[in-house]
């Protein structure tokens, strides 16, 4: 029985147009007027963690939105993301359609690769991480004059469960500070950006979700790919994640992160006292997923997984999500081995004959200079720290045979001119190696 004063998050069907539902989820919390601050400017912080299919917010979400705050007043809207490593955000929002709606829209795009850094503490972890000043500055430092929205996709993730809205803060940190502790430690790593900084407002794209991971492969989208046509909308970003993750399948839980962030007490995390406004159509809607990956590789590539440490929140799903989307939509070739974690059985590592890729430090100490001079170092590729994802994917990329230019699915001149413009302005973005 959920108490009268309540959280509320609410769900609205798309299947009548997104405008009418954008509008739905903002009205029934007050309206855009209302949650408007003093400088009436606003931050959109979407998920374009890359510019493959089905992984980022669908753009006409983010165009409604934007339309829908522009009429109940608002003075400037900015489209934030610091898109995932290997890659950098200037290409993405071009690849992706945002560059167009924000020229269209009038929407200012900000991207956080090229703004400076500044150190904040995470207290649960107990390290310094590197954030945009451009969000220190706006979102910190003066947040109660600004609105900060979070626009997530309803994504199954394979490192960390679910990616929402909490999830969706990773892209406030700079892409080399992610490196660091992209382990088992990374649940506690979004509990900790949760306690310094909340989105005012969360709206979860739900046109579809995505099964088995959070890079499905466009080989495999039958079955990793499926329509919800439904948006989720809330004040409080952990009741609103809560809601989300249970609409496919996920309980508090099983979610790790999200079970930390209840241990803050900052939001409601037990769905029981959060009134879900048109449950019936959660009902309806909620459906069973899983987060982990198909595991469909090409069948000559060997891994060998450590057995004291192998950590799937980064080398080893890092990894092998790359090598399922490498292998199904570009053509990837096998014929290599990959090696991720500690304690490697040293017998299975003296087998190897031709090339390797090692992901992660900790496999790196125990074999990387042993492997370089029995093989050579131009047949064994590395990838450091837990992982450093752009090695990951220039390795992968080298010995799987796939151009990675290619990766954009744009031309080298489509490429460069925003590659250009990207280094002109100072960005920090980890990418990978071109040479």
């Amino acid at each position: 029985m959920v108490k009268k004063n309540s959280t509320e998050v609410m769900l609205a069907d798309t299947r009548s147009g997104i405008a009418q539902a954008v509008n739905a989820i903002f009205e029934h919390f007050g309206g855009g007027g209302t949650l408007l601050r003093s400088s009436k400017d606003v931050y959109i912080k979407v998920n374009a963690v890359g510019l493959e299919p089905n992984v980022y917010t669908d753009p006409e979400v983010l165009r409604q939105t934007i339309l829908y705050f522009q009429k109940c007043g608002a003075r400037g809207i900015y489209v934030i993301e610091n898109c995932t490593q290997a890659n950098f955000t200037r290409l993405v929002f071009k690849a992706i359609g945002y560059l167009k709606i924000c020229r269209e829209t009038g929407a200012i795009p900000v991207f956080l690769d090229e703004t400076p850094s500044v150190p904040i503490f995470l207290e649960g972890i107990e390290e310094f991480i590197d954030i945009s000043r451009f969000v220190f500055e706006r979102l910190i430092e003066n947040g109660t004059k600004n609105l900060y929205l979070s626009l997530p996709k309803l994504k199954t993730h394979s490192m960390s469960q679910v990616t929402l809205s909490i999830k969706n803060q990773f892209g406030l940190v700079h892409q080399r500070s992610r490196i660091a502790d992209h382990n088992y430690r990374i649940h506690q790593k979004f509990a900790d950006i949760y306690r310094v900084l909340r989105p005012d407002f969360v709206l979860i794209d739900g046109l579809i979700a995505t099964n088995h991971g959070h890079y499905p492969t466009e080989y495999n989208a039958d079955k990793c790919v499926v329509p919800m046509d439904i948006l989720i909308g809330g004040s409080d970003p952990l009741a609103t994640d809560v809601v989300g993750a249970a609409l496919i399948g996920f309980n508090l839980t099983d979610v790790k992160h999200l079970d930390l962030c209840r241990a803050t007490g900052i939001g409601q995390s037990d769905i029981d006292q959060i009134n879900i406004i048109n449950r019936p159509l959660f009902e309806e809607r909620k459906q069973s997923f899983t987060c982990e990956l198909l595991d469909d590789y090409p069948p000559d590539i060997t891994f060998l997984w450590g057995k004291e440490r192998c950590c799937k929140e980064g080398c080893r799903r890092n990894t092998e999500s790359m090598v399922e989307m490498l292998y199904r939509d570009h053509g990837g070739k096998g014929g290599f081995t990959i090696l991720m974690g500690k304690g490697i059985d040293k017998q299975a590592v003296d087998h190897i004959k031709y090339r390797a890729h090692i992901a992660g430090s900790c496999a790196i100490q125990d074999y990387g200079v042993a492997l370089q001079a029995r093989l050579g170092r131009k047949n064994v590729t590395m990838s450091p720290g837990c992982n450093d994802l752009a090695l990951t994917v220039y390795g992968l990329c080298k010995h799987m045979r796939v151009n990675q230019v290619s990766l954009s699915g744009l031309s080298l001149i489509q490429t460069a001119a925003p590659f250009i413009m990207a280094k002109l302005k100072g960005s920090q973005a980890n990418i990978v190696p071109l040479i």
